[in-house]
């Protein structure tokens, strides 16, 4: 079989790393891209081809498509979307340039990239979009409002490209994960500090008392559903070299239970319980 090439994003650590490792291990040939150079020189001291790419800055993109281009010859069996970020806070204390910013990373850059992308594929006659969204782009939960956007803005773009590129053999795939081990809450601490000015909110009490505990809190034991990032490149190698991969794969009992409460309650029962997580 001849040497197929995937293009990882977001793979200084957590999903996007493991991902990255474990489909070197598979024989895949990985260009592991990351948003800071310092991470890249990392990944290539362990053997990886990585260069960067920034889904806020459109320049970087087009840099490295150019440069995967130039490494494969324009031919790329595969591409996974992965890494974004949260904005903890209540909707209202949101600000705008803020959902203008978190936008551009979690959606408006994946948007520009996969267009890039799709010519390569549909001139060599296929291949395979993975988009790495989120249980949050089915349900939405509290505080989480900004994040929960940018996957309902990604999941209904997915869905809708699904069947457009339906006669295109190239298969768009969502994979969908819970709880996973990364440094995700961490950045989403880093996020909350720059943008949303809790104590001047009329929800100053709530930021106080519920959600920067949570943020900021050291995890004695494990979340029970939580996973590690393998659980979702478990998912991703199926996603890949199925002969018949599916349009959607959750990971963790999170996205199961969500997804199942979402589907069959009412709206104002589902609000009182997810009002709760």
């Amino acid at each position: 079989m001849a040497e197929r090439t995937i293009l990882i994003t977001g793979c200084s650590s957590g999903i996007g790393l493991d991902a990255a490792r474990t489909l070197s291990a598979r024989g895949w040939r990985v260009l592991a891209t990351c948003r800071a150079e310092t991470d890249c020189e990392r990944l290539r001291g362990e053997g990886l081809e990585s260069f960067r790419l920034d889904y806020e800055d459109p320049a970087s993109i087009a840099a490295a498509m150019e440069e995967v281009t130039t490494r494969t010859g324009g031919r790329l069996d595969a591409l996974f979307n992965n890494g974004a970020y949260a904005i903890p806070g209540a909707a209202e204390d949101i600000p705008t340039d803020a959902l203008r910013t978190i936008f551009e990373a979690n959606f408006f850059g994946w948007h520009d990239l996969t267009r890039r992308v799709i010519p390569l594929m549909r001139a060599q006659g296929g291949g395979r979009i993975v988009q790495c969204s989120s249980v949050l782009g089915m349900a939405a939960l509290k505080w989480r409002g900004a994040y929960i956007a940018t996957k309902f803005a990604l999941e209904g773009m997915t869905d809708a490209l699904r069947m457009e590129m339906a006669d295109t053999g190239i298969r768009i795939i969502l994979i969908e994960p819970g709880p996973i081990t990364t440094e995700f809450r961490t950045n989403s601490a880093r996020q909350f500090e720059r943008w949303v000015d809790w104590e001047a909110s009329p929800r100053a009490a709530q930021y106080r008392d519920t959600l920067r505990p949570r943020l900021y809190a050291t995890k004695d034991k494990p979340d029970p559903f939580e996973l590690p990032a393998s659980a979702v490149t478990r998912k991703l190698i199926h996603a890949l070299e199925s002969p018949r991969p599916r349009p959607r794969y959750y990971v963790t009992t999170a996205t199961w239970l969500m997804a199942g409460l979402r589907r069959v309650l009412p709206t104002a029962l589902f609000d009182r319980i997810a009002g709760r997580v």
